[in-house]
C-alpha cells in the first residue's frame, strides 16, 4: 500500500482530455461499484462489468412549488426580466447530484431539486450548466453563473470572496473499504491517518484540510499521510476499491449514502467536522436576499422536508436559511 511512504506529495489525477459520455460519468460517479479493473481516471472506457448504479426515487416534491410574488419581488430587475437562473452545477454522486441509471438524462439529487424548487418560488427557469467542482467558484466572480451548486461548505476562507445562502448542514467524514483493518472507528484526529493514503476531491474543503494539516504526523513522530486528489468522485471510489488509497475523505451525507449500498463495500467512519452548505454567489450579489427568501419559503411550506426525506438527508436539515454564517468551529 502506498500509505507507508515517507513523503507526501499531492498526486492530482485529472480527467482524460477525451470527452466522456454521460453514461460513463454516471457509472463512475455513482458509488456502489464492484470489482473494478479499469483505471478510475481514464477516459472513454465502458463501465466495468458488475458496476451498479442508483435509480432516482420516483416522487417529485418540486412539482407542486409555485411562485411567491412577494419573494420574487426581491430579485434584481435584470434577473427577473431575463426569467432564468444560471446555475453552475457540479454533478458527482448521490444524494447531492448525479446522473441516475447511467443514462443520458437530466441530473437528479438533493441539490438539483432544492435549486429547481428555489427557482420556481422566484418565478425563474433554472438554466443549468455542468461544471467541474473546482471551476465553479472562480466562474461566479466572472459572471458566468448566477449561482453555484456542488455541496459547497461555508468556510472562513471562502467567505472572503464568495457569498453563501445556506440550505443544509453537512460536512467532512471518512470511509474505508469494508474489511479494512488499518483504520477502524471514528476519525477524530488526523494523526489517526498517519502512514495511510487518503483520496479526496480536487478543490474541496477536504483537500484544503488535509494539505493544511499534513504536518501533524511529523509533529507526533509518525510517518506522514499521503494525499491523492482526484477530479471525479467515481475515480476516488475506484481507487479505494482497487487498494490504491486506504481511506476516502468526503461529505458526510455522501459517504453515509455510499455505505448504505451493499454493493459499495465501504464503511463510514463517522463525522469529522460539520459545515453549513449553501448556494454559492458572487461576493455582494444582490440575489442573496431573494434566494434566502426562497429557501425559507420551501422550509415553511414543507417542500424542503419532503426533498430531504426523499434523499435520506433529513438529519442534516436546517431551521432557517442564513446568508454568510460563520464557519463552524
Amino acid at each position: 500500500m502506498t500509505g507507508t511512504r515517507t513523503t507526501h506529495p499531492l498526486a492530482r489525477t485529472r480527467p482524460s482530455p477525451r470527452t466522456r459520455p454521460r453514461s460513463l460519468v454516471a457509472a463512475l460517479a455513482l458509488l456502489p461499484l464492484l470489482a473494478l479493473t479499469a483505471c478510475g481516471s481514464g477516459g472513454g472506457d465502458p463501465a466495468p462489468a458488475g458496476a451498479q448504479v442508483s435509480s432516482a426515487p420516483a416522487d417529485d416534491p418540486v412539482a407542486a412549488v409555485r411562485t411567491v410574488e412577494a419573494i420574487a419581488a426581491l430579485l434584481p430587475a435584470e434577473v427577473r426580466t431575463a426569467g432564468r437562473l444560471r446555475v453552475g452545477s457540479s454533478v458527482g454522486a448521490p444524494p447531492s447530484a448525479y446522473y441516475p441509471n447511467g443514462q443520458d438524462k437530466p441530473p437528479a439529487g438533493q441539490d438539483i431539486e432544492l435549486a429547481d424548487a428555489a427557482a420556481k418560488v422566484l418565478g425563474l427557469k433554472p438554466d443549468r450548466q455542468d461544471a467541474s467542482f473546482e471551476t465553479i467558484l472562480p466562474a461566479l466572480g466572472s459572471g458566468k453563473y448566477d449561482v453555484g451548486t456542488g455541496n459547497f461548505g461555508v468556510t472562513t476562507e471562502r467567505l472572503k470572496t464568495i457569498d453563501f445562502v445556506t440550505y443544509i448542514n453537512d460536512g467532512q467524514g471518512f470511509a474505508v473499504k469494508t474489511g479494512n483493518t488499518r483504520l477502524t472507528g471514528q476519525v477524530t484526529d488526523l494523526t489517526q491517518l498517519c502512514g495511510l493514503t487518503i483520496g479526496t476531491g480536487a478543490g474541496t474543503t477536504f483537500e484544503k484540510t488535509l494539505t493544511a494539516q499534513r504536518g501533524v504526523c511529523a509533529a507526533a513522530g509518525k510517518k506522514p499521510y499521503e494525499v491523492k486528489v482526484f477530479a471525479e468522485t467515481g475515480a476516488v471510489t475506484t481507487a479505494l476499491q482497487q487498494g490504491r488509497i486506504d481511506v476516502v475523505m468526503s461529505t458526510i451525507n455522501g459517504l453515509r449514502h455510499q455505505a448504505a449500498q451493499p454493493a459499495a463495500q465501504t464503511t463510514f467512519l463517522g463525522e469529522y467536522h460539520r459545515l453549513d452548505v449553501g448556494f454559492a454567489l458572487k461576493k455582494g450579489s444582490p440575489l442573496a436576499p431573494a434566494l434566502q427568501g426562497a429557501v425559507n419559503e420551501l422550509i415553511r411550506n414543507g417542500t424542503y422536508a419532503r426533498i430531504l426525506k426523499k434523499w435520506g438527508t433529513t438529519a442534516s436539515a436546517i431551521d432557517t436559511s442564513r446568508i454568510n454564517p460563520p464557519e463552524h468551529p
